[in-house]
């Protein structure tokens, strides 16, 4: 019987046993300053690197056309896909060292935007995996060539400036913020120019989607959390669409509609003087 939806999670003994038997393409998303360092030295085995900037985001000049990290192009995007070795059979099998949170969750939600159908996050990212003695070394990978990946458009819904500002004035969705509760407080602002939040957002951060042992929450805890919202009118928002995906991926895997959304995040939102909120 063919398996037609695969769970957006995968555990690292789920991982083990498919790695005997099949070849997924194992990605290293891992993000921040010595991210390509970190895995030249030590990646799961056979895993090859997406870089978060240039390969999964086309960042402008100015910030605030898009903020941190806006979508690239489905071209850009296509020719990452192909440079990867990636095409529309693969199974994929994303990690980072942050839960899913630098950007395995963004490299997911993007896959899935192109309806990919075979895409993981590993459960607990590398430190899981490192634990549960999956197979890590800092063998240098050479992805397999391959036939350009043709996508005809990004089919997962996202919001733009104009719009969002549209549904804050008017109330008309459930907006969720899920970047720390300090950031959204407007207490401090490590990374963007302003502190605070969008009017009318909550604030759920996605470090509530994990448990104390830094692994998802269960399908139905997640469902459970979320499922209070209309599922037809969520967006959701962090710094700038990166951390975001992390709620979504947990949205998907509690068995729930996926959300909108809102690329330019509050990195877009704060260099347009637009209204902002502190609590």
């Amino acid at each position: 019987m063919i398996k037609h939806h695969i769970s957006p999670i995968i555990n690292v003994t789920e991982l083990v046993e498919l790695h005997k038997v099949n070849n997924p393409i194992l990605i290293d998303a891992s993000n921040g300053i010595n991210a390509k360092k970190n895995y030249e030295a030590k990646h799961l085995d056979g895993a090859l690197f997406v870089d978060l900037n240039s390969q999964l985001a086309a960042i402008k000049e100015n910030l605030a056309d898009g903020g941190r990290h806006p979508l690239p192009t489905l071209e850009q995007f296509s020719n990452t896909l192909t440079t990867l070795g990636i095409s529309p059979e693969s199974h994929v099998i994303i990690y980072d060292d942050k839960n899913g949170a630098n950007a395995a969750a963004r490299f997911w939600w993007m896959l899935k935007a192109i309806d990919h159908k075979k895409v993981q996050v590993l459960n607990g990212g590398i430190q899981e995996a490192e634990k549960l003695n999956f197979p890590i070394n800092s063998k240098k990978v050479t992805a397999k060539k391959n036939t350009p990946y043709i996508i005809d458009n990004w089919k997962l819904p996202t919001i733009n400036l104009n719009d969002i500002e549209k549904v804050v004035k008017l109330k008309s969705a459930t907006i969720i913020d899920v970047r720390e509760t300090t950031r959204y407080n407007g207490e401090h602002e490590p990374i963007d120019l302003v502190a605070g939040h969008i009017p009318t957002a909550l604030n759920i951060p996605f470090s509530e989607n994990l448990n104390k042992n830094g692994l998802f929450l269960s399908p139905s805890e997640l469902k459970d959390k979320y499922s209070k919202f209309k599922n037809n009118h969520i967006i959701v928002h962090c710094g700038s669409g990166v951390t975001a995906c992390h709620s979504l991926l947990a949205f998907d895997y509690a068995g729930l509609k996926i959300p909108i959304l809102y690329v330019g995040s509050w990195s877009e939102w704060s260099r347009n003087n637009k209204p902002i909120k502190t609590n």
